[in-house]
């Protein structure tokens, strides 16, 4: 019996700790569809995007990858006045952290 993805789960496959095709596990057109995809929304930004992007997120205290990942899962640029999510991104940060050292 499949289980249900989680509420938060868009329906792709794990695209993180991919080590290999999971050829029998799933649709593999399915897979690698989401794995373009995961690539061209990563594609690097020109240079000048780019500066901008780690501008703002050292003004906010976060790291490129951060204030990036905001602006493709949610769409928008956070500012000053997103304190509650900026908030909630470090306290993130730290408990990566703290398992990572587990």
């Amino acid at each position: 019996m499949a289980r249900r993805p989680k509420r938060s789960h868009n329906g792709g496959p794990p695209l993180d700790d991919y080590k290999g095709p999971p050829w029998g596990k799933g649709d593999p057109y399915i897979f690698l569809a989401w794995q373009a995809a995961h690539a061209k929304a990563w594609k690097a930004p020109s240079r000048d995007v780019m500066l901008m992007r780690m501008d703002k997120a050292e003004r906010l205290g976060l790291t490129y990858e951060e204030y990036t990942l905001e602006i493709l899962e949610r769409g928008r640029h956070l500012g000053q006045e997103n304190t509650e999510r900026i908030s909630a991104i470090k306290a993130a940060r730290k408990r990566r952290r703290v398992r990572h050292l587990d």
